[in-house]
Parts: C-alpha cells; structure tokens; sequence
C-alpha cells in the first residue's frame, strides 16, 4: 500500500527506497535460512572428518540440507541467486561455531567439549568441502 501511495504521488525516490528496504529484508530471510541447512551440512562434515567414516543417515542430511540451500538460494523469476559464492562461504564461516557446538553433542558421544572439538578440525577444509558441496549440487 506505502509503495502504491508513493508511485501514485509521483514519489520515486521513496518508493525505490521502499523497494530496496524489502529486498534487504527478503535477503536476510534467504541468509538465515541458509544458515541453519549450513548448519547441518558443517555439522556431518565435522563429524565425518573427526570420526574418519560417515553413514548413510549424514549422507542424506548433508544432500538434503544442499538441496534446501540452493533452492533458496536460487532466484525463481530473474534467475541468478541472492547469495554469491563469496557471500555463501561467508555464511559457513559465520555459522561454523553453532555447527560444532552441536556437533560437540554427537561425536563420539560427545567426548569432546566445543573447544576441544573445534581444535580437531580443520574449519577450512570444512567449509571449502561444504562450498564444494552446494556449488556443485546447484539445482
């Protein structure tokens, strides 16, 4: 409604302020939801480097958290993506804590605290293995 009553005044710059403040809000959206499927990627990931082996129930988490990612991701009328790569990876950096937090619960039943943890894997082998993941599973 704002932004038909600025159109119809004739306000422009208004409404292109309107319309860059939603778009800003619709891609903090994308971002947090694409942080939380990051979440799950990085935390089998973690486990599968710490634990040397993986299973078919984190198989499937981490292809089905991909998928998610990308559909998100993906802008459905103009095409393209809201996140770049570089803002992707920034995300994985960005929720890389809360992965291992969490990931501190499951591995080895939860021997290790989140400190210890986090001294036993390498975040950027992890991340650049998540990246692999999602850029290469792109739908």
């Amino acid at each position: 409604m704002i932004l038909r009553e600025y159109l119809l005044n004739g306000d422009i710059s208004s409404a292109l302020a309107l319309v860059d403040e939603m778009e800003e809000m619709s891609k903090d959206d994308k971002i947090s939801s694409i942080g939380s499927y990051a979440v799950i990627v990085l935390l089998h990931l973690i486990k599968q480097q710490v634990e040397q082996r993986t299973t078919k129930s984190w198989d499937v988490s981490i292809l089905n958290s991909v998928r998610q990612i990308n559909r998100k991701n993906k802008r459905r009328k103009s095409g393209g993506y809201y996140l770049s790569n570089e803002e992707l990876r920034s995300v994985l950096y960005e929720v890389f804590d809360d992965a291992v937090n969490q990931a501190s619960l499951e591995v080895l039943n939860g021997k290790y605290d989140a400190d210890q943890l986090a001294s036993l894997v390498n975040k950027d082998v992890v991340v650049e293995q998540a990246m692999n993941l999602i850029t290469c599973n792109n739908v």
